[in-house]
């Protein structure tokens, strides 16, 4: 939209830390971060949507605006997404508080799209944050994140205190700065087997691509 870039910078002006990037993201990145989600997915929870860039792309892509829950910190976002997007849900709170609210009933939630700069961020806030955000997503769903980083802006601890996993969905080279995406995970219950020593999951956070990702290297 003409006038997002002027509204993004302006508010990365007033809170750098909080916004984490000058300008929206780009269409590529959009494409990269909701390209495993389908009509199908079933609801989906948006947070720190800014400006709607992600949003727009879930709607292409099928995602009915009534499955479509945004959650936004920022005053001037939230009113420009209530008036883009007015059959979702726009709610204005700061989602490190996912995990004293309860937006669903039970765990409905296909996927978590994320915008947040989650390396401005203390690690008890993205602990909050993704704790929150995986009490809603029923099994099977995945958490999709973005980074300008070359490796997974959640820390191996965190991954490893939330039995979470993380791996590289690809890299938007085309994005403007380049970026990447990763899909986290819950890791897979081990069960015992009597006289078999169970096999302990992968700890590995790399970024390393899965089936979907193209082979080059590279990364709002």
């Amino acid at each position: 939209m003409p006038n997002d870039f002027l509204s993004f910078f302006l508010s990365w002006m007033s809170s750098p830390r909080r916004v984490g990037a000058v300008a929206p993201s780009g269409a590529a990145l959009a494409d990269l971060i909701t390209r495993e989600i389908s009509a199908s997915t079933g609801p989906i929870l948006e947070l720190g949507p800014g400006t709607g860039a992600f949003t727009y792309k879930l709607l292409k892509r099928g995602v009915r605006p009534q499955d479509l829950t945004l959650i936004e910190y920022g005053s001037d976002f939230m009113k420009l997404l209530q008036v883009r997007f007015p059959g979702a849900r726009v709610l204005w709170m700061d989602a490190a508080r996912l995990t004293t609210e309860r937006l669903y009933e039970g765990s409905p939630v296909g996927a978590v799209v994320s915008g947040l700069p989650l390396l401005n961020m203390s690690r008890r806030k993205v602990i909050s944050i993704l704790s929150g955000a995986f009490s809603y997503v029923r099994p099977g769903g995945a958490f999709y994140q973005f980074t300008y980083g070359m490796s997974c802006p959640v820390p191996r601890p965190v991954l490893d205190r939330l039995s979470l996993r993380a791996k590289l969905v690809d890299r938007a080279l085309l994005n403007v700065p380049p970026a990447a995406v990763c899909r986290l995970t819950r890791r897979p219950q081990m069960k015992l087997i009597t006289g078999s020593p169970a096999l302990e999951p992968s700890k590995r956070i790399a970024l390393e691509p899965t089936h979907h990702a193209r082979d080059h290297s590279a990364a709002r």
